[in-house]
Order: C-alpha cells, then structure tokens, then sequence
C-alpha cells in the first residue's frame, strides 16, 4: 500500500478510535441518525390523524328541528353524525369547546318554502390551524345541499340545471402519485442532508479543536508524517462518522415510511432498490464536504466550546434549501444540480418524486462537492504548517 495512505488510514483508525471511546460521539451520530426518522413517523401520523377527523366529522348544529330534510340529508353523507349544538355558538367555539357550530334559524322552513335564500351561520376559529380542515369540510357539505337543492327547484320548474352552469371544468391531472406524495415528504431530504452534516460533527470538532486545546496536537504533528496526511486522516474519520449517520437515517427514513399509513393521506408510494440507491448515492458526497467544512471552521478554533459555536451557525446552511423550498418550490434547473448542498436537495427530492435524475447530475453534484471539499481539506493542510494554529491557546 502507498505510505500516504498507509499513514492516512493510521489517522483514520485514531480518531475513530478516540471518538467512539466518547460517549458523546456515539449520542452525536445516534441522535442526529434517530431525530429525522421519529419526526417523520410523527409528523405524517399527525397528517393521517387529522385526515381521519376530516373524514368522519361530528357537526354541532343548533335548531336542527327547523330543518328536518337537510339533517337527514347530511346523516346519509359518510362519515358525518349530527349532534345536538351548545346553546352559546360562539362561546364554545371560542373557549375551544367545539370547532365549528352550525346555527340555523327558526325561520328557515318558512324561508325555504317560499323559495328564499335562508341564512345559516358557520361558527368558526380561523385562528385555530387544526380546526380548517373540519370547518372547510362542513362548507362544503352545506355548499353540495344548496347545489342540490337549486337544482331540484330549477327542475321543477322546467329549467335545465345546465342554464346556470356555463363551465364545466375538468381538472387534468399530469403528475404522477409519487410526485404528488413527495410534495408531502419534502422534509424527507432535509433530514437527510442534516444528518450529513451533524453525523461527524463531534469528531470533526474534537480532532481538531479538541486536540488543540488538550495540548495533544503538537505530538501528532512531531510524526514523520505530511501534514496534508494527519489532515486528510481527520476528516475522512469525520467523514465516515457522517455516511454511517446518513445511512441510517435514510434506512430508518424508508421503514417508517413503510409503517405509517399513508393511504390514510391517500398517498401512494413506491420505494425499490433504485430509489434507495439513489438516495444513497445523492447523499454520502456531502458528507464528505460538510465534514470539511467542519474540519476546516474547527480548526480556526482554540477550544472545543469555540467549535461548538460555529458548529450552530454552520447547521443552518444544509436548512435553507428545505425552507425555501417548502415556501417557494424551488424548479429544478440543470444548472442547479452542480451547486453544493442545492444540488444534493434537489438529487434526494428527484428521487423522493419518482422522477429520478440522469447519471450525469449525480457525477456532476458529486465532483463539484468532492472538489470544494479536496480545497477545503487543503486549506486545513496550510493551516496546521503555522504555529500560531498549533501552539496557540
């Protein structure tokens, strides 16, 4: 084997040595694999539970005897029960006792014989996110009955329902069911590229910063071994920390998808061999540049506490393609794809989508993420040849 390497891979077993003998790096790469998977498991559950209440609704309705004919008409809807409604409409929707009262007025069968509009009152809290689903549902429940019954009257008097209905609108779907699903899984990428960058966080942070402040630094670097060695040691260890913490995660990812019902959010996914490979392979390229940017910030760093502080601006980067993707779609441009930390958001949301990128955008992410993480690797080099790095405290 070529000495360099030899000498690397010494580096390597070192510092994962040294690493893992640490509890904290073990919790470090447990708890950055295990927190995407449990919010995905949590998360989607919630969706599936709150599109269970909005399938069987219980709709509160005060005067209910005024309307005989659309109380029976809503407890033939599926899923819907009709419950007596609290006399104080507002006060309990308002002290978060209900989330939408319907109130109709005494006055309503005269109204609706005489063929006049009848006004009937929705209480709601447009304040209470968790309450819309229900509220729209019950909108559009009393929207269908007053469609209807418009219809029937028209009838009655000869009309073609049609007269009132100049557009017929058809809706034509072109997206497929696993694009749709993955608008609903596009954190599933971000959390993957987290874990890329918590995975090998510690170790990144203590073989550098940590050496440094313990002192142990400058025997290391008395070895007879180039620097660019003992730098590349540390942060493939680093490196290698974070593809196992992207590994599981994405694994962990896949399973739970697998256990939580999503036919319940009427998603239908598909997740094969081609679609894990490609996670996979969009993925482990940032780790090994986060793990160089880590390295590289930590190395500036007199103590393992001054790391640790750039460490949490640093976590913020891998954020800000999944946010601004989740508040402005991002469309995916050719040019995108070669632009680090983007190019893999887009890789893993392709791949989630069904609609997996060509060879060429995988090697094109990955050779310019290899590339700006060979240059930061090299800037680590440079900077454990000055003595105010090594000996300074």
């Amino acid at each position: 084997m070529n000495r360099p390497v030899a000498q690397a891979l010494v580096v390597v077993r070192k510092e994962l040595k040294d690493a893992f003998r640490d509890r904290r790096a073990i919790y470090s790469v447990l708890l950055g694999s295990l927190v995407g998977p449990i919010l995905v498991g949590v998360m989607i559950s919630a969706m599936a539970d709150r599109q269970r209440e909005i399938e069987d609704v219980a709709i509160p309705i005060v005067g209910r005897v005024h309307a005989p004919a659309l109380i029976a008409w809503l407890e033939q809807q599926t899923g819907v029960t009709v419950l007596d409604g609290p006399a104080d409409a507002e006060a309990a929707v308002r002290g978060r006792r209900e989330a939408v009262v319907v109130v109709i007025p005494e006055d309503y069968a005269e109204r609706f014989r005489a063929s006049r509009p009848v006004e009937i009152r929705v209480v709601s809290d447009g304040s209470r996110a968790a309450s819309r689903p229900k509220v729209q549902r019950v909108l559009g429940l009393l929207q269908r009955y007053g469609s209807e019954v418009g219809a029937m009257r028209l009838i009655g008097r000869g009309v073609s329902p049609a007269v009132v209905r100049p557009l017929d609108l058809v809706e034509v779907e072109v997206s497929s069911a696993q694009q749709r699903a993955a608008v609903i899984l596009n954190f599933i990428p971000l959390f993957i590229v987290l874990a890329a960058f918590t995975g090998g966080m510690h170790i990144a942070t203590d073989a550098t910063a940590g050496e440094r402040e313990r002192g142990s630094l400058e025997p290391l670097l008395v070895n007879p071994a180039p620097r660019l060695v003992i730098a590349s040691g540390k942060w493939m260890a680093a490196a290698l920390s974070a593809m196992l913490s992207v590994g599981i995660t994405t694994l962990l990812c896949l399973a739970v998808l697998r256990v939580i019902p999503l036919q319940d959010l009427g998603i239908r996914f598909r997740l094969g061999p081609a679609e894990v490979a490609g996670l996979v392979a969009g993925a482990l390229p940032l780790c090994l540049l986060a793990t160089a940017i880590q390295t590289c910030l930590a190395t500036f760093a007199r103590s393992f506490k001054e790391a640790q502080s750039y460490m949490g601006f640093l976590i913020l980067v891998p954020m800000l393609p999944g946010v601004l993707s989740a508040v402005y779609p991002i469309a995916s441009q050719p040019w995108m794809y070669p632009v680090p930390i983007l190019g893999q958001h887009l890789l893993l949301s392709d791949v989630l989508g069904g609609k997996t990128p060509g060879v060429v955008m995988f090697i094109a992410a990955a050779a310019t993420t290899l590339a700006a993480a060979l240059v930061l690797v090299g800037l680590v080099t440079a900077l454990l040849r000055r003595e105010r790095i090594i000996f300074g405290r």
